[in-house]
């Protein structure tokens, strides 16, 4: 027996096959939503609790380390805190970022879809992740938050908040000064200057598209392929068995 769909005429035979790949469709489509999930709750926990609780610079070691620190920074613009033409450059950012999420929602459906490897499929999901989690801020922030200073901690839901909407500062605090030195005095230009290794302040959604590029430049010929595992196929033949079937 066969059912007809769209012209195409799909035999019940094969609807475990077609059950098995829909699936893998879905089973890694569940894992993309829980590592998603995952890293926003924990990025919007973390920054919604330093905004309420403490005024901006620095707030406390982690685990008592002298190079890990919580140190609370807005970030008006892009990576480094570099910013983009004022306030025309901040919406145009934020609406940029909310264009590069509405693709990568796109570009998650379709790479499940085609069946990628599934390590491919969560560098994806880490960087979906966190694009989503500082465009959270952009969009928001500005509208739910007080302005945080170096002596004022901000309150959540004022009556005013200190943006509109698509103005958001994106929250960071992670900070890593693992090392404190002097460049060697042979050095041209820079011999005697003092650097600082790790100086930049991000957060967890920073840290999620970091690991998902980086595990992607480092194992992309593993990652960047599909998931070719040979399903069993079913031959049907109109042949009929005789006794009399000749045996070469």
């Amino acid at each position: 027996m066969s059912c007809a769909y769209r012209g195409y005429s799909v035999g019940f035979e094969h609807w475990p096959l077609i059950f098995v790949a829909f699936k893998k469709i879905i089973v890694k489509l569940r894992s993309s939503i829980l590592i998603i999930a995952a890293v926003i709750i924990i990025d919007q926990v973390l920054k919604i609790w330093i905004k309420t609780n403490y005024p901006l610079g620095p707030v406390t070691n982690i685990l008592g380390l002298p190079w890990a620190k919580l140190y609370f920074i807005e970030n008006e613009g892009m990576a480094w805190g570099w910013k983009l033409g004022g306030e025309w450059g901040k919406m145009l950012l934020t609406l940029f970022r909310l264009a590069a999420v509405i693709f990568g929602s796109w570009y998650l459906g379709r790479i499940v879809k085609q069946n990628y490897s599934r390590g491919f499929i969560i560098c994806a999901s880490l960087i979906y992740a966190g694009a989503l989690g500082n465009l959270i801020d952009s969009l928001f922030y500005g509208l739910i938050f007080e302005e945080s200073t170096y002596s004022h901690i901000a309150a959540i839901f004022p009556a005013h908040g200190y943006g509109s909407f698509l103005h958001g500062k994106v929250v960071d605090m992670l900070y890593f000064p693992m090392i404190h030195s002097t460049f060697p005095t042979w050095i041209p230009f820079i011999g005697g200057n003092e650097f600082e290794f790790f100086s930049p302040i991000f957060n967890i959604a920073d840290a999620s598209i970091s690991i998902g590029v980086i595990a992607l430049l480092l194992f992309q010929k593993r990652l960047l392929k599909k998931d070719h595992t040979e399903e069993p196929h079913t031959v049907t033949t109109s042949t009929g068995i005789s006794d009399q079937a000749q045996v070469m």
